[in-house]
């Protein structure tokens, strides 16, 4: 019976564009994973868009001299952009400055409040000594006070895993300017999260599916719990939903408890836009549907601890129009699939410091099928990892080109040469028939192991499958069968044709956009795995918009409703999203039709010049300079 599958993808931060080390960690793991079970004949529903409030988008805005909701629109489209071009299959990537997710913001907000999981109580907060201007915790860093790391952030320490304010930071200073800050008292309100240890502990140690790291990490994260503030004095954000505070400009809820209700919000929106309101409760409220949290590692604590505290806390619901409108409550997290760090050259991604490359400036220069599939076989899954140009070369040279492009180019060309068409076989030997069944028992072990979140290994195994192709050929020659023996050649052609193709599949989920090249050089119609489309929305509906992406780059923004504070509540906006019904991979052995036409081959991949290196780390050098 198919499963009902909710791909949960971490929101990207709307103050700048994205690098490829983000990407390595929400980005091409999730797009595999939900390919996949689309192929599988899964329901799925793949939801994220960009984090759009907080104070990191106010301070970027100044730096840049503009008003916050211009920042995050231009950003906003910069990362759909880039997110289409690299072919992630969002249902819908939207934004959190739509009314939709303002609203179920503030019924969870209210729900929790009234059922006494929220508080309010004085704290101490910091500020910039220079501007007076609310810092936010990340943007802390000091000494910490439980294992002396030197550049524990205001929130955790990444070293030890702790959670911190920034006043308990020993030797705190801004990462703006360096400065120390100022703290002082102001009254906020805080999510109790010791309420939820006992839940918490049971439920999480239950995951023993989870990776170990993500599993352990959050259980020590239990032995220091205690309540975490949720609102932040700034103009910035989602106005506090009580009665006290409609008219305040000077509090909003933080943006780290706005950013996770993004994944119910979101699943709304698209039940909206596809006119069937209702829908997203087959994911949210039906116990049998399985969810999946993907992003890098620091942001484990907030899928693993915060927002399945706030799941619990809400429970049924209140309001009766939202997450517990039939009385059900909210799934929690099946798995939180969090990925390493990947760094460049040695170095730790930093934008300020030009050691970064963008996701378009990667894609302006390379193909997206190298980057997802480098990203997939060497990327940051378990442990980290450090990208090089050197190794990216090297990578798609002898592994993309040599093992799987190669095979294809030439079995598609003698096939078309000898035959122009898929060759019809004779009677199959043992060594054919052994081959067939090599691949495709692939369906079950890459399955499998994609199941498990071990995009690695199943990538890995896909091309040991590829490496037994390779060896078949070089035992039956059929380059030399076709002077003597043309039957045989046929067969032996066919047989290989016939496990490109169910190669294909199977790689589909990592390479979309060569598998797709392929279905058709093979003499296939119709969409192997969806087409992606950028498009406008109305909160209603669909405006718009072209099935390419390819809009006339301008947001018509006449319906938004402006807040008290003047931030806005987007009412049109862009999103991403794709048509994913009506296609016709399938995750099932290939039937290749002996005598389908075939289109004359082209290579499915790029050969790089090793000139590629020395021209990039030169580039990089610049930048750094």
């Amino acid at each position: 019976m198919p499963k009902t599958v909710l791909v949960n993808v971490a929101w990207p931060y709307a103050n700048g564009p994205r690098h490829i080390g983000h990407v390595a960690g929400f980005g091409v793991p999730s797009d595999i994973f939900a390919r996949y079970h689309r192929l599988a004949g899964n329901k799925v529903l793949m939801v994220s868009g960009t984090d759009e409030h907080g104070t990191p988008i106010t301070v970027q805005a100044d730096s840049e001299g503009v008003e916050p909701m211009e920042l995050v629109d231009r950003y906003n489209r910069v990362i759909v952009e880039d997110l289409y071009k690299l072919g992630l299959s969002y249902d819908l990537f939207t934004r959190t400055t739509t009314k939709n997710h303002y609203e179920i913001v503030q019924d969870l907000f209210k729900t929790l409040f009234v059922k006494g999981y929220i508080f309010k109580k004085p704290m101490m907060g910091a500020f910039s000594a220079k501007t007076g201007n609310t810092l936010p915790d990340r943007y802390i860093e000091g000494t910490c006070p439980h294992c002396e790391f030197a550049e524990a952030r205001g929130d955790q320490c990444d070293n030890c895993g702790k959670q911190l304010d920034p006043i308990d930071l020993i030797d705190p200073r801004s990462k703006i300017d360096g400065e120390p800050p100022v703290f002082r008292e102001s009254e906020h309100f805080f999510l109790d999260l010791t309420a939820f240890v006992d839940p918490l502990r049971r439920w999480l140690e239950d995951q023993s599916h989870w990776r170990a790291n993500v599993r352990a990490f959050s259980i020590n994260l239990l032995e220091d719990l205690h309540p975490r503030p949720i609102t932040r004095d700034m103009q910035w954000g989602i106005p506090i939903p009580l009665p006290d505070y409609e008219n305040r400009t000077d509090k909003r809820i933080y943006v780290w408890f706005d950013a996770v209700i993004g994944y119910l919000s979101a699943s709304v929106e698209w039940a909206a836009n596809t006119g069937q309101p209702e829908a997203w409760r087959d994911w949210w409220q039906d116990p049998k549907a399985e969810h999946y949290y993907f992003m890098g590692k620091d942001n484990i604590v907030f899928h693993s601890v915060i927002w399945p505290s706030m799941l619990i806390g809400y429970g049924a619901g209140l309001s009766g129009t939202l997450g517990g409108g039939e009385g059900e409550p909210l799934n929690i997290p099946n798995n939180i699939v969090s990925s390493e760090f990947l760094t460049m050259e040695g170095r730790k991604f930093s934008s300020s410091r030009g050691v970064v490359i963008y996701v378009k400036d990667f894609l302006d220069r390379y193909d997206p099928d190298a980057l997802r599939y480098y990203l997939a076989i060497a990327g940051p899954e378990a442990q980290d990892t450090d990208f090089t140009w050197a190794e990216f070369v090297r990578r798609n040279n002898d592994e993309l080109v040599a093992t799987w492009g190669n095979l294809v180019n030439r079995v598609a060309s003698m096939a078309h040469k000898h035959f122009g068409k898929v060759p019809e076989p004779g009677a199959l030997e043992a060594v054919d028939r052994r081959l067939q069944e090599t691949v495709e028992k692939g369906f079950s072990s890459v399955g499998d192991l994609i199941e498990k979140c071990t995009f690695k290994a199943a990538l890995g195994e896909a091309f040991h499958l590829a490496d037994e192709v390779n060896r078949y050929l070089n035992d039956q020659a059929p380059w030399q069968l076709v002077k003597d023996d043309m039957e045989r050649a046929g067969t032996v052609l066919y047989t290989a044709l016939r496990a490109i193709d169910n190669l294909k599949v199977l790689l589909c989920p990592f390479l979309p956009f060569s598998a797709q090249r392929l279905h058709r050089l093979l003499g296939y119609s119709g969409v192997l795995s969806g087409e992606l489309r950028m498009e406008m929305v109305t909160e209603n509906g669909t405006e718009d918009g072209t099935e390419d992406g390819t809009e006339d780059g301008t947001e018509d923004n006449a319906g938004d409703g402006a807040s008290a504070d003047g931030a806005t509540e987007k009412t049109t906006h862009l999103t991403l999203t794709g048509t994913y019904t009506g296609v016709v991979g399938s995750w099932t052995p290939s039937q290749l039709p002996p005598g389908q036409a075939m289109e004359k081959p082209a290579a499915l991949f790029k050969k790089l010049d090793l000139s590629v290196v020395e021209d990039e780390l030169a580039r990089l050098q610049s930048s750094v300079d």
